[in-house]
């Protein structure tokens, strides 16, 4: 069995630049570049299909990630997996328990920990077992016209759609009409999509725009925090869609939302996510990321740094970090 090696796997059709910021990070720590390999090849189904796709094979008390049509097996000490869109978290099942049988040292392992948080569905029903703020939240299936509308009036006519499995803000609309509640149910029909419909957190700054918070956790800690801003009241607080993030230091996050932000990942049961929280309305949890862009300022340290230095043991550093990073 050859060196083993830190790998980054990650789904390669992805263009948000986690996997720029994570090997950058990798190579900030060991001196080494990780080595690349593409989650689809693990995915059920994947780009080889069934027989040639990706397989986790146990060798000389490690692991093995193989992926004979392309001619690749690494011996792996850690993998590190990210940047896997929602929808396809389900098909990396498998690869994921394979990983977790064999010890990997890997944050990226739980599959019931990804599924909580990716199903949002899942998510309120998580927070509310475990006593975690939310605003007011039903899920639909399908609902006839009168079942949306019993269920919007119910929560105050000033609600927010969005569907069980989605990212980047998209699909998600600001519904205060019962015309915009028959085309948000419209756009999931077409889609064959399961949705919420949760009570607006009136979550304004003074000046009208919406804003909310996004802290991420570690280990029971908080590593980080941003607020983002969006100028249309309308449109979801995301980075996709419009809104300006800001760093924060920890004085000027709203007390009690980092506790929150620890409360919300423990609750679904991950090591590690990010927090999309408001203060308004008592402080609530909006969602929980299993797999936080690095794309705003400061990530690449405050983030990706740490969320690597997770998977390492102190064998993995070299010298190059103790020249480098001061």
């Amino acid at each position: 069995m050859g060196r083993s090696e830190l790998v980054l796997m990650t789904d390669h059709s992805s263009t948000e630049g986690s996997r720029e910021a994570l090997a950058a990070a990798v190579l900030r720590l060991t001196g080494r570049a990780p080595v690349l390999l593409d989650a689809r090849h693990f995915m059920s189904g994947g780009p080889a299909g069934p027989a040639g796709g990706g397989r986790v094979r146990g060798a000389g008390g490690g692991i093995t990630l193989e992926v004979p049509a392309e001619g690749l097996a690494v011996p792996a000490r850690a993998v590190l997996l990210y940047e896997i869109p929602p929808h396809r978290r389900e098909e990396l099942a498998d690869c994921q328990r394979a990983l977790r049988e064999h010890g990997v040292r890997s944050l990226g392992t739980d599959v019931d920990g990804w599924r909580a948080a990716s199903d949002k569905r899942l998510t309120v029903e998580a927070l509310t077992r475990h006593g975690v703020r939310q605003m007011p939240t039903v899920t639909l299936s399908r609902p006839t016209a009168a079942e949306a509308a019993e269920v919007f009036e119910r929560l105050g006519g000033d609600v927010w759609a969005r569907p069980a499995v989605g990212m980047g803000g998209q699909d998600v609309f600001h519904v205060t009409t019962r015309e915009q509640l028959a085309e948000a149910a419209e756009c999931y029909a077409r889609a064959g999509a399961d949705w919420l419909l949760a009570r607006d957190a009136r979550n304004f700054t003074a000046d009208g725009r919406r804003h909310q918070y996004r802290v991420t956790v570690l280990d029971g800690r908080a590593l980080r925090a941003v607020e983002h801003v969006q100028d249309d009241p309308d449109e979801p607080c995301n980075l996709a869609r419009g809104a300006v993030s800001t760093p924060l230091s920890s004085a000027e996050l709203p007390a009690g939302l980092a506790e929150l932000a620890v409360a919300a990942t423990g609750a679904v049961g991950l090591p590690f996510a990010a927090v999309d929280l408001a203060a308004e309305s008592g402080g609530v949890v909006f969602e929980v990321n299993v797999h936080p862009a690095f794309g705003s300022p400061g990530a690449l340290e405050a983030v990706a740094v740490p969320y690597v230095a997770a998977h390492l043991d102190p064998a993995d550093r070299s010298p190059f970090r103790s020249a480098n990073m001061t």
